[in-house]
């Protein structure tokens, strides 16, 4: 039942409108209209100003809903416009006709009855915006305010011929009330819908509520608009006007802008009508005849000036201070001027000096400096006037007391930074440090005139917000700075990762084509051999038998050769003996095969993932290898394999001529190392000196 009124009111408001319905709805505009005209020019009960008014509201309300009906996504808004100035039309031709024909109780209950639907289909729309639909909590209240409607109109109509007009008036409060907090409560839930459209709602109903507040004032004191209904209808006139400019692009420009300023007219309204009720309510009495003209006129004017106060404040305040401060901005100014400029693109070394000229000026001192805290450093970054750069070395007990300090005098200056004095003679100084959660950033100092014995309070809490401020950007400087590094070294890992990966796959395709080799020009030609001999020994079997076994002979050495040549093949690929024994039995098979001498130490090792044991494997072997070629003759290698700390250490040495490592240059067997330890998290360390050995060690992080 919720959603039955607004299932009757949508009527053909669908998503695709068939244009038999839609010409069917937009007949509405004109009848509406034409009725309101037809009962104005018929002599409506409530004169020729009021029936004029009343024309106008019909007029804007069936434009509206006829444009709004028009668009596409707004059929539904259009539909309930046009109800709503339909009503309109039907209470004013309905007025006129029941003026002419007194006694007619069919057209007295349709006049009734329409102007009672009015404030319901004001509210109606006001919940329905901005997204033309109601939500369920609200789909009740609409319609509930119609069921109300109804009853009120038939109130007043059985209270003819004189009926009270008290109960219309109170239903409209409370609908416009309702409507008002609907409008609210969607603007708390979130903003719905085009912002243009949310700031346009925003418009209108604080031109409606501006309207209510003026009218309702004037009707209390000094007795017009006379009718408060037509005070209600006629402060429905923004809404329809609002969504009519929304057309406009240039309205949707500057929408907000309107929206800001027609709330804040709204709200100083609210206050000079509640002044002036107060005041009328304190006399006891409403104003005379011969007074309304007086208190009108005195409205106006107080409504004039706090308009102008809200323009010429900034004006005002701008010449206050330079009549107590000369030239100087206040000091509270300042603190604000220093907010504005942090939120520019200003770099921070022009920022301070800015800041140390305006702080000189607007607190009348000698100097002003700024330094700036780094690794137990103090540097003074700027300063005004200019007295160069200077460095101060804070020990780690003197940083935490310098941070807690707050703002101090001379006598602790003297105690923890004596040398801040030096060549300052006996004018007063201040200091105040730049913190931020307790880490000190900087100080700010200021010398004081020679002539004033002390500062003023004024002095000292300007230095404590602006150090307050200055540490809080400081810190986000720091964080900035420490974030860009951090992006600098992913940048930089993700360079060296590209590469690497580069250079794995073209490693990858170069042992490829070096096995296809291998297979080709090595193990290849044994088996071709063996075949061809096959067939020679074959043919010899019964012609020359003792041929046929000395060729036989030969294929089984042939075939130990090419058995060997294809384990020689696969040690190179992937070495079986690495597989099924793991890192020590296979590191000292390829110590017995190494070029120079070899002992291996392994202790502590266990077995591990299948890429962990290939990279120590190879890498030790590339290492072996690199030995064979630059340590020279007669030298030795050592090969140590240990697990310690959740990590795999591997260590090649070897007690040959060394190298410098400042002019070796790094070659494709140390990259391969790289890749591989690298691929897996690991890192390579390279010692070498001349005459001393090399050493290439590596670690390999191991999971917990």
């Amino acid at each position: 039942m919720a959603t039955t009124v607004e299932r009757a009111l949508a009527g053909a408001a669908t998503d695709r409108l068939t244009p038999l319905s839609r010409l069917t709805s937009l007949s509405l505009a004109p009848l509406s209209v034409g009725a309101a005209v037809v009962g104005a020019v018929d002599g409506w009960a409530g004169g020729l100003g009021e029936s004029l008014v009343w024309v106008g509201l019909t007029l804007v309300w069936a434009v509206a809903g006829a444009e709004l009906r028009r668009r596409r996504g707004d059929e539904h808004l259009g539909f309930l416009a046009l109800w709503f100035s339909t009503l309109a039309g039907a209470a004013a031709l309905a007025s006129a006709i029941a003026a002419d024909r007194s006694g007619d109780d069919a057209l007295a209950l349709v006049q009734a009855l329409c102007l009672a639907l009015l404030p319901a289909a004001a509210m109606h729309v006001l919940l329905a915006l901005p997204t033309a639909s109601v939500r369920r909590g609200f789909a009740l209240r609409v319609t509930a305010a119609y069921v109300l409607a109804g009853g009120v109109g038939v109130l007043v109509w059985t209270g003819r011929p004189s009926s009270a007009m008290w109960p219309l008036v109170i239903e409209a409060a409370v609908a416009g009330a309702i409507g008002v907090n609907g409008v609210m409560s969607r603007y708390r839930l979130g903003r719905r819908g085009p912002e243009w459209r949310v700031d346009s709602i925003a418009l209108a109903v604080a031109a409606f509520v501006e309207l209510v507040l003026v009218g309702l004032t004037l009707h209390v004191l000094i007795g017009w608009p006379p009718h408060l209904l037509h005070i209600a209808a006629v402060a429905t006139i923004p809404i329809p006007l609002a969504l009519l400019l929304e057309g406009s692009k240039r309205f949707r420009g500057s929408i907000g802008g309107l929206a800001v300023r027609a709330i804040s007219v709204a709200g100083l309204t609210a206050v000079v009508a509640a002044v002036y009720l107060l005041v009328v309510f304190a006399l006891g009495r409403a104003p005379t005849d011969d007074e309304r003209t007086l208190v009108l006129l005195s409205m106006v004017a107080a409504g004039i000036t706090a308009l102008l106060y809200v323009h010429s404040r900034s004006g005002l305040v701008a010449f206050t201070n330079r009549l107590l401060y000369g030239r100087r901005e206040a000091p509270d100014a300042l603190v604000r001027g220093l907010g504005r400029r942090l939120s520019r693109s200003v770099p921070l070394d022009e920022l301070l000096l800015q800041l140390a000229e305006s702080l000189r000026g607007t607190l009348g001192v000698e100097g002003v400096e700024v330094w700036t805290a780094s690794a137990g450093t103090l540097e003074r970054l700027v300063s005004d006037p200019d007295r160069g750069p200077a460095t101060l070395r804070l020990t780690a007990a003197e940083e935490p007391v310098v941070a807690g300090a707050g703002v101090s005098g001379r006598a602790w200056i003297a105690v923890w930074l004596p040398r801040l004095l030096e060549g300052r003679g006996d004018a007063p100084v201040r200091i105040a440090p730049i913190t931020h959660a307790r880490q000190l950033y900087g100080l700010l100092l200021v010398d004081g005139t020679r002539e004033a014995e002390r500062f003023d309070v004024d002095v000292e809490t300007v230095l404590a917000e602006v150090s307050r401020q200055l540490g809080l950007v400081f810190h986000n400087m720091r964080l900035d700075s420490e974030l860009q590094a951090s992006l600098d070294e992913l940048r930089r890992q993700a360079d060296e990762l590209r590469a690497s990966r580069a250079r794995i796959v073209e490693t990858a395709d170069a042992e490829r084509r070096r096995i296809e080799r291998d297979l080709h020009d090595g193990a290849q030609q044994y088996l071709v051999g063996m075949a061809a001999n096959l067939r020679v020994a074959h043919q010899l079997t019964d012609s020359d038998p003792e041929r046929a076994k000395a060729i036989l002979a030969e294929l089984g050495s042939a075939a130990r050769d090419a058995m060997n040549e294809f384990r020689d093949l696969a040690h190179g690929v992937y070495p079986p003996l690495l597989q099924d024994r793991g890192l020590a039995e296979a590191l000292a098979y390829a110590a017995r095969r190494a070029s120079i001498p070899t002992r291996v130490e392994v202790t502590g090792v266990r077995r591990y993932e299948q890429a962990i044991e290939s990279t120590v494997y190879f890498c030790c072997l590339e290492a072996l290898q690199n030995a064979a070629k630059h340590a020279g003759g007669g030298a030795n290698a050592t090969v140590r394999v240990r697990e310690e700390e959740r990590a795999l250490l591997f260590e090649v040495a070897d007690d040959g001529c060394g190298l410098d490592p400042s002019r070796a240059s790094i070659g494709a067997g140390v990259t391969n190392m790289q890749d591989r330890l690298g691929a897996i998290g690991g890192s390579l360390r390279i010692e070498s000196a001349p005459h001393t050995g090399t050493t290439f060690a590596g670690t390999i992080p191991l999971a917990s």
